[in-house]
């Protein structure tokens, strides 16, 4: 497809949950697990904004007149999620985050940050608004294909999460109300669906680098913007992975594409990326009606600091790879993970291990043991089981094949006792392992090694078996 000819034209908005505590009230940023004890009832009506009109998508939202259920868990929460209680003053360590991304991003920072209501009435702000200010603009990323310029980058609030829906109701759970985001939206510099896959994963890499965002499902989501001659801005949102989003513009195009052809007008709207990569209609496009300036938040001064030299997660994988003789997408896997520091530290700590072998336990065994060994927890399993284990491993007290059942006892609540799984020879492997190469005589290497890990596996460290099979050949 020649992007330039159909005059494609798109940008991205990247929303990136913090850290720490909540953005207007001290209740701590997670996703509570535990079970919600309290419950209000709300009906929401959308307001006018500045402009004096009340927005289109607030009224369409309004008249599907539902009623909203909000729960949650009492230590987790507070009157503030509730709206029974004013704003807190906006959390100064998530502002400064927000502000060193501002810089990271090459973006201007504003003299003064207003915080403005965003009319929502979806039901996920139980106030019937999302709080929102603009800290930085006219930034910009470079990427592979050009500069994408970024118009603004702006501190917010994260909305409810559904918990169950009715014909009727839907209901919220507040735990992830408040949780501070930042948002970057570009302008529509992205030439191709492969583009905007790249450019939001360099702003992702940029936002992990600063190591203050939360990581995991959900944390982070992506809105894209697309548009082909002859039509109109459609924004698609809820794209599952980063891998999607190319297959996903691209059958946008052919939606716009064959609409054009039956001389039918593509609506500007609101759709939803589904799991087969089409999108469905959500809500007519918002606009600037929604907003109107918070009346219980004074404009606040940014204090902006000398930006501290950080290493960005692109130069990381660049440097693991050199370093560490890490594949590219060994080195990026690991670079990207929680886990990148502890690499290192193992690494330097336990000179016999090869870094590739670390790399692939550290950003592989949680999805193997989910995969492999339910029911069982990885969370149970700490940094400094991890660093005992290949402690361990690199001393000569274990073999690389009884690593995974450590991990796998450990994440079933078995306590940790290395006593349970270090090396004890045979008796008399050698003789058994010389035995072997006289009955493989004139075999390859490789096929006596077969043979032999075949008995031995787990019971004697590869290596030492490799030496013995070298010697008798």
């Amino acid at each position: 497809m020649d992007y330039k000819e159909i005059g494609f034209m798109c940008g991205i908005e990247i929303h990136q949950q913090l850290a720490g505590k909540k953005l207007f009230c001290d209740c701590d940023a997670i996703n509570s697990t535990k079970k919600p004890n309290l419950k209000i009832t709300r009906r929401l009506r959308a307001v006018a904004g500045e402009t004096g009109k009340v927005d289109i998508a607030a009224s369409h939202e309004m008249k599907k007149d539902k009623e909203f259920i909000y729960v949650s868990n009492s230590e987790d929460t507070c009157l503030v999620e509730f709206d029974e209680e004013p704003p807190h003053s906006m959390n100064k360590d998530a502002l400064a985050t927000v502000i060193e991304v501002c810089q990271l991003l090459n973006a201007k920072i504003v003299d003064n940050i207003q915080v403005m209501r965003k009319t929502v009435v979806d039901g996920s702000n139980v106030s019937g608004f999302q709080r929102t200010a603009l800290v930085g603009i006219d930034g910009y990323v470079d990427t592979s294909q050009g500069r994408v310029r970024i118009p603004n980058i702006c501190i917010e609030e994260e909305a409810a999460q559904k918990y169950d829906e009715s014909k009727d109701s839907i209901t919220y759970k507040l735990d992830r109300l408040g949780i501070t985001l930042i948002e970057i939206a570009t302008e529509p510099d992205i030439i191709s669906p492969e583009h905007a896959k790249e450019t939001a994963e360099k702003i992702g890499m940029i936002l992990r680098s600063t190591g203050k965002v939360k990581r995991g499902l959900g944390t982070i989501r992506q809105d894209v913007n697309v548009s082909i001659k002859g039509g109109v801005r459609v924004e698609i949102k809820g794209f599952q992975d980063l891998k999607s989003i190319p297959k996903v513009i691209v059958n946008e195009i052919k939606r716009h594409q064959k609409l054009i052809s039956q001389n039918k007008k593509i609506q500007m709207e609101v759709r939803k990326a589904e799991s087969n990569f089409s999108t469905t209609f959500l809500r007519p496009m918002p606009g600037a009606a929604r907003m109107y300036p918070e009346t219980d938040i004074a404009p606040i001064k940014p204090e902006i600091k000398k930006l501290v030299k950080r290493e960005m997660i692109f130069d990381k994988i660049k440097r693991f790879s050199k370093n560490y003789k890490l594949s590219s997408d060994l080195s990026k896997a690991i670079a990207k993970s929680e886990k990148a520091d502890l690499f290192e530290t193992i690494i330097k700590k336990n000179s016999k291990l090869k870094p590739a072998y670390v790399a692939e336990i550290l950003v592989s065994y949680s999805r193997e043991l989910l995969r492999d060994y339910m029911p069982c927890d990885p969370l149970l399993i700490k940094e400094n089981n991890l660093l005992d284990i290949f402690n361990e491993l690199d001393s000569g007290n274990i073999t690389k094949e009884i690593v995974m059942k450590i991990l796998v006892d450990i994440s079933k609540g078995k306590k940790l006792n290395f006593d349970n799984y270090k090396v004890k020879l045979p008796d008399n492997f050698e003789k058994d392992v010389e035995k072997i190469v006289k009955n493989n005589k004139g075999a390859p290497f490789g096929a006596v090694m077969g043979e032999v890990m075949k008995k031995y596996r787990g019971q004697v460290d590869g290596k030492i078996l490799s030496e013995l099979v070298k010697k008798f050949l």
